[in-house]
């Protein structure tokens, strides 16, 4: 038997280290050949590290969170033969198996009662009782102290057995009330809405969460923000969109309302090319591209990722659709190319049917301008003194001020809007 070693790989664009974002297996596992071992995050995507052997696997270079070195030793795994594992290599000592780290959880704090010297401990508080079964009308004993603090606890009292004189209700009571809540919300019979809780739980941030927070805090830190928001009507883009799910979905496949809207901003970005832009801060160069690569902004299960439509300048609707839909699956499966997740212009991007009324949305740095689109609600305009009902819809989108002046945000917001609410425009040329 010999040992053989993967070592961190050298994923390429001058990465010297990656950060390991999941371990797939365990010391002890047994490995075949292509089997994904663990998943490591650069700062753009995430990048499956698969087994080039069959074996047992006998120690893991890092835990989750960990920032590794190009060329450290990632995992050991024992194989039939020599292994790859030289003499001189093996002076070194090899790292001890670590653990897959995990959520820590802290267990409920649980505060022993006081105990008088003269009584027995069952004797200070009432044992904890069920919940009484009062009418509603029904007012039952107790002094305005025990009223105030029940209010406090959210407890009603018809509900509290009583142990003082006449079945007064005693802040005692209230305690042995609140156990017995407890007691049920840990594996009782009767749940309740009101017991507390003292469970806490430390989740680590690292992996795709990490490089979403760094990144956000960078752009927020670096670039001047502003936003702008502009309602838009779009009953004649919606209108056109069900005519052509009509006649061409079936062949083509069907519209969303985000193809119009790439298409608007590609057409839009022709007299405002200061906004296709990206700027490096620390060589104070700005970079207009004449390309429209649209960033579309996909939630996934590791977080919130942006995959980029390429050359949308030169698609057209169903091709914009099609390559929407290609590049959401991928980065929801975690299969987006690292090429597929860079070298965005322009980032749109949407929250669908929960997108909310306004939004102020955080670049994508290095780029200057981020088009948020909020959800679509019917609702009653006046056209010509007439009442109708419209199906409305907000923009809310920001600008980096270093580079993009306010009136030409507004005038760039305005030409997407007058685009969308004559959809016929989008395609003279």
């Amino acid at each position: 038997m010999g040992t053989h070693v993967i070592k961190m790989p050298d994923i390429g664009e001058g990465i010297a280290e990656v950060e390991l974002a999941q371990w797939h297996v365990k010391v002890g596992d047994l490995v075949v050949e292509d089997q994904v071992l663990a998943d490591v995050m650069t700062d753009k995507a995430m990048v499956d590290i698969p087994s080039p052997v069959h074996g047992k696997v006998i120690s893991l270079g890092g835990q989750p969170g960990e920032v590794m070195a190009v060329g450290s030793i990632l995992i050991s795994i024992e194989v039939e033969g020599a292994g790859n594992l030289k003499a001189s290599d093996q002076l070194v000592k090899e790292p001890a198996p670590i653990k897959e780290a995990a959520p820590v959880v802290v267990a409920p704090k649980v505060e022993a009662a006081p105990v008088l010297e003269s009584k027995p401990a069952a004797a200070c508080r009432p044992a904890p009782q069920a919940p009484v079964a009062r009418d509603a009308d029904e007012r039952p004993l107790a002094s305005p102290a025990v009223r105030k603090h029940a209010l406090d606890l959210g407890i009603q009292l018809r509900l509290v057995q009583g142990s003082g004189p006449a079945g007064r209700i005693l802040h005692e009571d209230l305690d042995a009330y609140l156990a017995q809540g407890n007691q049920r919300a840990h594996g009782g019979s009767a749940p309740s809405g009101y017991a507390q809780r003292h469970d806490e739980e430390q989740i680590p941030v690292i992996g795709m969460r990490r490089k979403i927070a760094q990144r956000m805090q960078e752009a927020t830190q670096r670039a001047a923000h502003f936003s702008y928001v502009e309602e838009i009507d779009v009953t004649a883009v919606e209108e056109l969109r069900a005519h052509l799910n009509e006649k061409h979905g079936a062949t083509r496949g069907k519209l969303t309302l985000l193809p119009f809207l790439v298409r608007a901003l590609v057409v839009a970005l022709r007299d405002f090319p200061q906004i296709n832009a990206r700027y490096d801060d620390e060589a104070q160069v700005i970079t207009r591209h004449g390309a429209v690569h649209v960033g579309v902004a996909t939630q996934s299960d590791v977080g919130l990722m942006v995959p980029v439509v390429r050359h949308a300048e030169a698609r057209s609707l169903w091709d914009s659709a099609a390559e929407i839909a290609r590049l959401a699956t991928a980065a929801r499966s975690g299969k987006a190319a690292r090429d597929e997740l860079s070298g965005s212009t322009i980032t749109l991007t949407s929250l669908g049917a929960l997108g909310g009324i306004v939004s102020t949305p955080v670049l994508n740095l290095p780029e200057v301008a981020i088009v948020g689109v909020n959800k679509i609600v019917e609702r009653p305009m006046v056209i010509k003194g007439q009442v109708v009902i419209r199906k409305m819809m907000n923009l809310s989108s920001s600008f980096d001020h270093r580079v993009v002046d306010g009136m030409d945000a507004a005038l760039f917001i305005q030409a997407i809007r007058g685009l969308l609410e004559q959809p016929a425009s989008l395609f003279v040329e």
